[in-house]
């Protein structure tokens, strides 16, 4: 796996959610963990939506 910086795309964001506190908006989720490591241990891909911060 690829190591994806989810701090550098587009559609992560932070969230007020203590118990959840990463989102990404391509996906529409929040969680504890990075979402690229979600999107990997429910795929077994690697994030196909990230796109790098100008």
């Amino acid at each position: 796996m690829k190591k994806i910086n989810c701090y550098k795309c587009i559609y992560f964001y932070t969230t007020w959610d203590e118990k959840n506190p990463r989102g990404c908006k391509y996906f529409g989720f929040k969680s504890k963990m990075m979402p690229s490591l979600v999107v990997f241990k429910s795929s077994n891909n690697e994030c196909k939506a990230f796109k790098e911060k100008r």
